[in-house]
């Protein structure tokens, strides 16, 4: 995990937009209850759940987030999307702001996950914060790179 880490800060700048790198050795999911399945139809399973994070390193903090997910009758095919309000602080700087996620993965193709900012959604002194979140899993291990910028009121 530490090489995901220096990567990250190995491409990281501070520009006039304040476009910054953030990363994480330590994410932490406090709670993974089992999905609550509400469709069994043929073809597809679907299955709503909650997940409580922790996060460590330049983001401090924790989450909360709601998931739905559908897993289809071919072995390794799914996808989700979910939602994540992450509370804490990021280098310092203590607020709150919505993740968007949604992922799809298949053995006949390329995984995909994209994780966002909602637009607006940050408070405190990270109002105006946009970004995209990487997350890798390794070893059964997640962690995160964090590609950010704070608007003027940060």
């Amino acid at each position: 995990m530490a090489e995901a880490c220096a990567f990250a800060y190995r491409g990281a700048r501070r520009d006039a937009e304040r476009h910054e790198h953030a990363c994480d050795r330590h994410l932490r999911r406090q709670s993974d209850p089992a999905p609550d399945t509400y469709d069994t139809a043929d073809g597809a399973t679907l299955g709503r759940t909650t997940i409580t994070k922790r996060f460590k390193g330049d983001l401090e903090g924790t989450s909360a987030v709601e998931m739905l997910g559908a897993m289809s009758d071919v072995q390794g095919s799914a996808g989700y999307v979910a939602m994540d309000r992450v509370t804490g602080a990021l280098r310092g700087r203590s607020g709150s702001f919505v993740l968007q996620h949604s992922g799809i993965t298949s053995l006949r193709g390329v995984p995909t996950l994209t994780v966002s900012v909602v637009p607006d959604s940050g408070t405190g002194a990270l109002k105006g914060i946009a970004s995209t979140m990487t997350i890798r899993i390794a070893d059964g291990k997640h962690s995160y790179v964090f590609d950010y910028t704070l608007g003027d009121g940060a």
